[in-house]
């Protein structure tokens, strides 16, 4: 059963210079304790997507059209005071930007604590008792409750936002790059900690990266997005095995493998379209090698072509 199933989602950001379609009939789901990721290039509307699940985007963008199904409720049509109960207790997000995320006036404990009183009907000593339990749970030694943000790493600031994430219990986790900024062994311990946290407390969570690397890793699943759109969805073996759309197949070649010899990387020749004003048809048609008088005229829907494998290409029928 889906935890969460978006459904032809749109959001749009309606600005001085025209309308930026960043998400534009978006569809996916995610299952009990599945792992999706959601990569590509930066700007195709990866992070606009989160920020619509949890009903953030900041003006002058909004949702026009589509559904965001979670737990059998069209979070589209809450107030936004039904929505504070769902941020954080059954939907919560680790944002990219962690070290500005942090209030660098207030300690550690004070900022947890807050956190699960605004979700939980319990004592601050019991609130204080479980933010020691989920440091001790993300690595951090639970004495640490009364430092202040400046006193810790960028990597422990990491995980001080993922035990706010999960500090009260959520159902699905949403992970938006969350090792921006990190050093490469802080990324992996990072990582490390999402993946066994996501298998130890049971959690849905959707990882958005534009590191398709990360998403072999960590995922069960992949939506490659681009310009606002899904162009191939899959089980994570089947889409990296064999990638239908042009776009798919270049994103995965453009990454050096782990194994076998040396080879020279590929490039996507140009450049991402403007999405104040996308080209007509497939919005891939202009970078794309094989591209056909039909894919300037006609976008195409997202398909199932194979067992639980969607594409959005007119090559594919």
């Amino acid at each position: 059963m889906a935890v969460l199933e978006v459904k032809n989602l749109e959001a749009f950001f309606f600005t001085g210079m025209g309308v930026v379609e960043a998400v534009s009939g978006v569809s996916f789901k995610i299952d009990k304790e599945e792992a999706l990721g959601l990569a590509g290039e930066s700007g195709c509307g990866k992070s606009t997507t989160a920020m619509a699940i949890m009903k953030l985007i900041p003006p002058p963008g909004k949702i026009v059209n589509g559904e965001i199904i979670f737990e059998g409720e069209d979070l589209v049509k809450k107030s936004e005071l039904e929505m504070r109960n769902v941020r954080g207790k059954k939907i919560s997000i680790v944002f990219q930007g962690f070290s500005n995320a942090l209030n660098p006036v207030l300690k550690l404990g004070d900022q947890i604590v807050e956190a699960i009183l605004n979700h939980e009907k319990m004592s601050k000593d019991e609130a204080l008792e479980r933010a020691r339990n989920i440091l001790d749970q993300v690595g951090i030694e639970p004495s640490r409750i009364n430092s202040y943000p400046h006193e810790f790493s960028g990597g422990m600031k990491q995980r001080v936002m993922i035990a706010l994430a999960l500090v009260c219990d959520p159902t699905l986790v949403i992970a938006d790059e969350p090792t921006t900024a990190l050093d490469v062994i802080s990324q992996g311990q990072v990582l490390k900690l999402i993946k066994d946290l996501q298998g130890k407390l049971g959690l849905s969570l959707l990882l958005i990266t534009h590191d398709l690397s990360v998403i072999a890793e960590m995922c069960d699943s992949l939506a490659i997005m681009y310009a606002g759109k899904i162009v191939e969805y899959a089980d994570v073996t089947s889409l990296f095995g064999s990638p239908l759309h042009p776009y798919s197949e270049a994103l995965i070649n453009a990454f050096p493998p782990l194994k076998g010899p040396k080879l020279r990387l590929k490039s996507i020749p140009g450049s991402p379209p403007i999405l104040i004003n996308p080209p007509p048809g497939c919005r891939f048609h202009p970078r794309c090698p094989n591209t056909m008088e039909i894919c300037r005229k006609e976008g195409p829907r997202l398909v199932e072509v194979r067992n639980g494998h969607y594409v959005a290409c007119h090559l594919r029928g």
